[in-house]
């Protein structure tokens, strides 16, 4: 099995504005969104992706084949201190549980070296659950979790 980390050019968008409805559609189980009027989810950043540069935007590919995306920016703290943030992370259900998000993550964070802070829904323990067993192998266990009004937020940092 081929993984593939694809950039996501402005051409795709609109294929990435599809994949973001299966996306938003298993989150609202959770967050318990509503469609829009047209029967969609609406994702107010998704043109800022290809409008401000500390954005990233990436497809996931299995043997060639859509499989998800990643999506963040890089923020910097009040000391100036830059920190990764994943926004959306999303893999098609059929790829789930074969170690295809854990490979894509690790890419992600070996693609952008330094500090991380990925949070989740208070409700979402399946999310809860992933992102701790990623974050604690990746790290060997070196990362904090921290509780927000939100749900929690795990930090760490990787080499670069």
């Amino acid at each position: 099995m081929n993984i593939e980390l694809e950039q996501i050019s402005l051409d795709e968008k609109p294929v990435l504005r599809n994949l973001m409805q299966f996306c938003f559609h298993d989150y609202s189980e959770f967050n318990k969104e509503d469609v829009g009027p047209y029967g969609l989810f609406n994702y107010k950043y998704l043109d800022h992706y290809w409008t401000e540069p500390e954005r990233f935007a990436y497809f996931v590919k299995i043997d060639g084949k859509l499989a998800g995306f990643a999506i963040g920016r890089q923020i910097h703290s009040e000391n100036g201190e830059r920190i990764n943030i994943l926004s959306e992370f999303f893999i098609l259900r059929k790829y789930r549980r074969k170690g295809i998000g854990m490979e894509v993550a690790h890419r992600l964070f070996a693609k952008f070296p330094g500090k991380w802070s990925i949070e989740q829904e208070a409700e979402n323990l399946p999310a809860q659950t992933f992102w701790r067993k990623v974050i604690n192998e990746y790290t060997r266990g070196n990362f904090t979790e921290v509780q927000q009004e939100k749900g929690p937020v795990q930090e760490f940092e990787t080499p670069g």
